[in-house]
């Protein structure tokens, strides 16, 4: 609503956003990042999902109204920009401790000591990426900054990133900048936050964890490129809490997940890169956000069968709130994904089933009553969409959501198998699995390939690889 708002302004059309109050700090941080300081808003009191009819009428006659006609009546006193730095200008000269303070005080940092970004860092941050400094990678939202790969090096040092993981860090920003992705919502209610999947012989080559404890902070690649993710956000997207970060009760930067392609290999099963349009052995970033999930421990059987009516009871129990973008502006775009511990992957693939046969058997089983998904939309979530039966007579969502009028029937949360995600990772001895329920448009799974430096092999340092 706000860059509606901005255009109308920009074009000097008076316009109103109504802005409920607990998001005014977002709205004013936001105009910062729209370039319009001090953007007229109309205060909506409260929250509309917590107000009866009558408390919302009267809040918008007595309160909202008048802010409206204010704003469309009176010329907007729009602030001043202040001016940021300069990419490659000093910004403080002194001691570690005093430099972290100062750091923390224009809120550069997530509340955690950070490397000093010196130039002499930073340049061997560049020597690991044949592309230019200056390079523009996309336009991050909210604030609208350029994410340069200057800007890669400077938060990927201070993240405690090694210099060899500057290839991975530039294809996670070109993944947080493709509008597929959807950086602009990665302060919303949910709070949800990204998961990174990394495939391809970059995760020997530099250390990553992809057996025991994958998810546990622990090894540095795995640590120290998942806090970059979120330094990113807060420094060159925007996303800073009680301003443009407005998650209810958030999460916090999860680590790396590496892929554990030798056991995927040994069962000729592909890896998630190849799932998402990449050739298997290419070194790849997969991301997508997720408000989170649940480890399904001590999953017992012997047989395919046994354990994935486990595991698909076990997807369709994360399910709730998430299915609103089912239908409607985002409808079709829920990627649950499943992370299958190697012990269980090959007890399956003993079976003869393969990657798709489990995506079909979740397809056929992870499913709800078609009167509890409405009701979640319906009466739970307030969304004016939520017929199954309307929706599929009008081809809006497959038929097969209204094979009946019966409201037991059972539904998937998404339209087809291959919209389910699947990887394998985690402690190689452990009959344990990882369910996500995915936030649909608010973070939509993307992949990019990881561009190496032409002199990579030499550039490389020793690495102790990881043990099984």
């Amino acid at each position: 609503m706000l860059r509606v708002s901005a255009i109308c302004e920009e074009a000097g059309v008076p316009a109103a956003s109504l802005v409920c109050e607990g998001f005014l700090k977002q709205a004013a941080t936001t105009s910062v990042g729209l370039g319009l300081p001090g953007m007229p808003v109309a205060l909506v009191p409260g929250h509309l999902d917590a107000q009866s009819a009558e408390e919302l009428r009267h809040n918008i006659l007595t309160v909202t109204t008048d802010k409206v006609i204010d704003c469309l009546t009176r010329r907007s006193e729009l602030g001043d920009l202040d001016a940021e730095p300069g990419a490659r200008e000093i910004v403080f000269r002194g001691g570690h401790d005093e430099l972290n303070e100062f750091f923390y005080d224009q809120e550069w940092t997530d509340g955690l000591p950070i490397v000093p970004p010196t130039r002499a860092k930073i340049e061997a941050f560049l020597r690991f990426t044949d592309r230019d400094a200056d390079e523009v990678l996309g336009i991050m939202l909210p604030d609208r900054r350029a994410a340069t790969v200057w800007s890669v090096a400077v938060n990927g040092v201070m993240a405690g990133c090694r210099p060899e993981y500057m290839p991975v860090l530039i294809a996670l920003v070109e993944a947080m900048a493709d509008p597929e992705y959807g950086v602009e919502h990665s302060g919303n209610t949910p709070g949800a936050e990204t998961l990174i999947i990394l495939n391809g012989p970059i995760i020997q080559e530099l250390g990553f964890n992809y057996t025991q404890g994958v998810m546990r902070d622990g090894f540095r690649p795995n640590t120290t490129v998942g806090r970059f993710w979120r330094l990113y956000l807060r420094n060159v997207a925007g996303f800073i809490l009680h301003k443009t970060d407005k998650a209810t009760y958030g999460n916090t930067f999860r680590v790396v997940v590496g892929e554990n392609e030798a056991v995927l290999a040994g069962l000729g099963w592909p890896p998630l890169s190849a799932d998402m349009g990449h050739q298997a052995g290419d070194n790849t970033v997969t991301i997508a956000r997720f408000a989170g999930g649940n480890v399904i421990a001590g999953v017992a059987g012997s047989t395919a069968l046994a354990i994935m009516d486990n595991l698909a009871d076990a997807m369709i129990r994360q399910y709730s709130w998430q299915l609103c973008f089912f239908m409607g502006s985002g409808t079709g775009s829920l990627r649950p994904l499943l992370l299958l511990s190697p012990i269980l992957a090959q007890t399956i693939a003993r079976d003869g089933w393969n990657k798709d046969d489990i995506r079909r058997h979740l397809f056929a089983h992870a499913r709800l009553p078609a009167w509890k998904f409405e009701r979640y939309l319906r009466d739970w979530m307030n969304k004016p969409i939520w017929n199954l039966a309307e929706e599929a007579d009008a081809g809006r969502i497959p038929a097969l959501f209204h094979e009946s009028d019966d409201p037991e029937r059972l539904v998937p949360p998404v339209f087809k198998p291959d919209d389910f995600m699947v990887a394998v990772t985690g402690d190689p001895l452990r009959t344990n699995a990882y369910v996500f329920a995915h936030n649909g448009r608010i973070g939509f799974p993307v992949s990019k390939k990881i561009g190496l430096p032409g002199d990579w092999a030499r550039l490389l340092p020793p690495f102790k690889p990881v043990r099984d």
